[in-house]
C-alpha cells in the first residue's frame, strides 16, 4: 500500500524501524492540506505540502506508530493526480493540542472525509519512480 508521509516517517531510518519493509516511491506534493506542527505534526485544510510516498505492506505497524487506535491520528485516501490512491494520516487537533479548524459537526473523521470529498485534495509525485 503506498503512503504519503509528510513528518518524522520522511526519514528513511526511521521508517526502516517502524515496518519491517519499506520502499521510498517519489518525493511529492500533498495539495488542499498543509502542514501544521504541534507536540506531532498534522495537516489542517487549505494549502500544500511537501512530503514522500512510500510503499509497505506493514499498514498495522503504521497504524500503531501514529495512534490510530488511541485516535490521535486517522487515516484517510487521498487521489494521486497520475492515478490510483494514497494513504495519508490527519491527527486530531483537539488531541494534539493544536488550534486548527475542520469544518462540517459530527466526529473528526466524518469532519476530515467530508472535507476530502468537498475539496480538491490530491497528492502529485514530484520525482520519477
Amino acid at each position: 500500500m503506498d503512503f504519503f508521509v509528510y513528518g518524522t516517517l520522511t526519514d528513511a531510518d526511521r521508517a526502516a524501524a517502524v515496518c519491517s519493509s519499506v520502499e521510498f516511491l517519489d518525493d511529492a506534493m500533498l495539495d488542499g492540506l498543509h502542514r501544521v506542527d504541534g507536540r506531532y505534526p498534522t495537516l489542517a485544510p487549505g494549502g500544500s505540502v511537501e512530503g514522500r510516498i512510500l510503499r509497505t505492506d506493514a499498514v498495522d505497524a503504521l497504524d500503531r506508530y501514529e495512534g490510530v487506535d488511541r485516535r490521535l491520528y486517522v487515516r484517510v485516501a487521498v487521489p494521486r493526480t497520475d492515478g490510483g490512491e494514497v494513504q495519508t494520516y490527519v491527527g486530531d487537533p483537539d488531541r494534539l493540542g493544536i488550534d486548527v479548524e475542520w469544518p462540517g459537526d459530527g466526529p473528526f473523521d466524518e469532519r476530515v472525509d467530508g472535507y476530502l470529498r468537498d475539496a480538491d485534495v490530491t497528492v502529485e509525485p514530484t520525482t520519477e519512480s
